[in-house]
């Protein structure tokens, strides 16, 4: 039986200390659109959607982020 491994998936629903954890490189995805999450200590509390709320983005902006953002790990995870 062949196990692939899947790419992670980034989810708005998802606390951001729990994607430092699970997905370091999307951290680094997170950074390049402003979301210094790393250093912040509301990174536990918050959710990535909450995240973005206080960066002043719109629905629609945090789930452009996302959708770009999980097409890169998806990319990066079929060159492995």
């Amino acid at each position: 039986m062949h196990n692939a491994k899947r790419p992670y998936v980034l989810k708005k629903e998802t606390i951001i200390s729990q994607i430092l954890i699970d997905c370091p490189r999307a951290v680094e995805l997170l950074a390049e659109n402003g979301l210094l999450c790393v250093s912040c200590f509301l990174n536990q509390f918050d959710t990535l959607e909450t995240g973005t709320k206080l960066h002043h983005m719109s629905d629609d902006e945090c789930k452009k982020m996302i959708d770009e953002i999980n097409k890169e790990l998806e990319k990066e995870e079929n060159l492995i």
